[in-house]
């Protein structure tokens, strides 16, 4: 499964961050292969509006099928939830745990936002 994971920094062993839209990364793994890649968000960092459905979108554009992040207002999840994209919320650690707590079935997929929009 292609996941991306928001992040601090480009490499597995970053922290996650634990916001969506204005995460400063993506960090896209294939939990097969384990093969990943870095994406920067920097352009929605301090965006006025609209970072979270810009981000969506970016994020659908790289075909991964879901995301691991801490929280997730309503503009990004509906934009993530139309692209048949599942949220999982509650990342917490590095890149690296994220992708862990996602296997071992610790982070939860949601159904609806999780915070108000311009959460920062």
């Amino acid at each position: 499964m292609k996941i991306a994971v928001t992040a601090m920094g480009e490499r597995l062993t970053d922290s996650v961050d634990p916001r969506f839209g204005r995460a400063k990364v993506f960090v896209v793994v294939d939990t097969e292969t384990n093969e990943h890649s870095a994406h920067d968000n920097s352009q929605n960092l301090n965006a006025m509006q609209g970072a979270g459905i810009q981000a969506a979108q970016n994020v659908a554009e790289l075909g991964v099928e879901a995301v691991a992040t801490g929280n997730v207002g309503p503009k990004a999840f509906s934009t993530l939830n139309a692209a048949g994209i599942k949220v999982y919320l509650g990342a917490t650690g590095t890149v690296n745990d994220a992708i862990e707590q996602l296997k071992a079935g610790k982070l939860q997929s949601t159904s609806e936002a999780n915070v108000e929009g311009h959460w920062t």
